[in-house]
């Protein structure tokens, strides 16, 4: 199965403040996200999805599984999200290389993992049950980071092409968050962007970062700034299009604002492929 078939067009992240206008309007939307623990628990918020997934492609992205833990996955997660696949047959099914939990304890933030051969093993297991367990593959994104441990053995771009050639995963690349690497930690993004297998990459996202005490923090609240554009520009020309989406988590806009920033990704997307 494919890690993706979403076309290769600008989509948005549904979030609440937009269901019913989405629903009453039906905008030309390309594609729409949502965050799949939102709908676990069935009721008016399943009901929803269900006639969004009659009208446009559905990627479902998850933000709890930490598969970068140490522990396993937990398996009452995995059957939830197995049951929202089987339900509304989305296009991707994405995750974050991170860690967030251990046999005991769960902490709501998305916590970078060491780049070793000992965490790559670890994680592969993770993903290949979790793909067993949800009869598919996922893609995994990479992360925003604030701090790097040491002793990393590879980069981030390695990391996850190692894990596609291990399970058969496929990748999200978030520019945004590969972009606040850069400024922030010194990241060589050509070099992680050059590790990347271009047909493992399923889908790429957008955001706005906000500026903290000399930090760029990936809020999600705000625009996409013109150096993530042009970065943007570089990423499509190395790989080609790809289905893009703009995410906005706090401080949301009205629908039309969202409507304008994916309107600026799909105009470059359609430019590069024109070039192409």
């Amino acid at each position: 199965m494919s890690v993706s078939t979403l076309p290769a067009a600008c989509g948005i992240g549904l979030r609440a403040p937009h269901y019913r206008e989405v629903l009453d309007t039906q905008p030309p939307l390309s594609w729409v996200e949502v965050h799949s623990e939102n709908f676990f628990d069935g009721g008016t918020p399943l009901a929803m999805l269900r006639r969004v997934a009659g009208h446009w492609p559905l990627s479902l992205h998850g933000v709890g599984l930490g598969l970068g833990s140490a522990a396993r996955p937990d398996r009452g997660h995995l059957a939830s999200l197995r049951r929202l696949i089987d339900e509304v047959r989305p296009a991707a099914v994405s995750e974050h290389l991170s860690f967030n939990h251990s046999s005991s304890r769960y902490v709501n933030d998305l916590l970078p993992i060491p780049y070793t051969r000992a965490a790559l093993d670890a994680v592969a297991g993770h993903v290949s049950e979790t793909q067993d367990a949800l009869g598919r593959p996922i893609l995994l994104e990479n992360l925003s980071s604030y701090v790097e441990f040491p002793g990393n053995e590879m980069n981030e771009g390695e990391f996850l092409a190692e894990l596609v050639s291990i399970t058969g995963c496929g990748i999200l690349l978030d520019v945004n968050n590969l972009y606040v690497n850069r400024i922030n930690l010194g990241t060589d993004t050509d070099a992680v962007l050059a590790a990347l297998p271009a047909g493992a990459i399923g889908e790429i996202h957008l955001a706005g970062y906000s500026e903290r005490e000399g930090l760029l923090v990936d809020t999600h609240s705000q625009a996409v700034h013109d150096e993530v554009w042009a970065f943007y520009r570089e990423v499509i020309a190395r790989f080609g299009p790809r289905p893009t989406l703009i995410e906005w988590d706090l401080d949301i806009p009205p629908l039309a604002a969202l409507l304008g920033e994916a309107a600026k990704a799909q105009a470059l997307l359609e430019a590069c492929d024109e070039l192409a």
